[in-house]
């Protein structure tokens, strides 16, 4: 199974923008992103996000480039600092490929989880709008 981590695109302050919406300097980085795994020929079943509007924002363009279209961006919940071991039992039940689209410090605690065993452990630095694929050996 293959797990596409995805962070959120630049947000504008949410004193500017109570709902955080996308930044055009995120919207155009995401577009990038999402235009990079396209051509690669990336194929998820289904994108996830975290519910926030930044975040759907960003699943959205990346549902773009995708072929085939995977399913709707269902929520996954988890706010930035929800303990991410919940998560990581939902993924174990995972056989198909899955984007999730999320925040800091939720995607590198559940990175370090899913790669080394411990969410302190910093196995990946994300940047906004950057992806990680992680694959998990079916046999395990």
């Amino acid at each position: 199974m293959k797990l596409y981590l995805v962070q959120h695109g630049e947000a504008k302050e949410k004193a500017d923008d109570p709902d955080r919406r996308l930044t055009e300097q995120g919207r155009h980085d995401v577009g990038r992103v999402a235009g990079f795994a396209g051509r690669a020929g990336v194929e998820v079943h289904e994108i996830r996000h975290s519910g926030k509007r930044r975040a759907e924002e960003t699943a959205a363009l990346l549902a773009k480039h995708l072929v085939p279209a995977p399913r709707g961006g269902r929520p996954a919940s988890p706010a930035p600092n929800d303990d991410v071991r919940t998560v990581a039992e939902l993924l174990k039940r995972e056989t198909r490929p899955l984007r999730f689209v999320g925040h800091q410090p939720f995607l590198e605690r559940l990175a370090g989880l899913l790669v080394a065993g411990d969410p302190d452990r910093a196995v990946v630095r994300f940047q906004r709008g950057g992806l990680v694929c992680l694959e998990r050996d079916p046999q395990t």
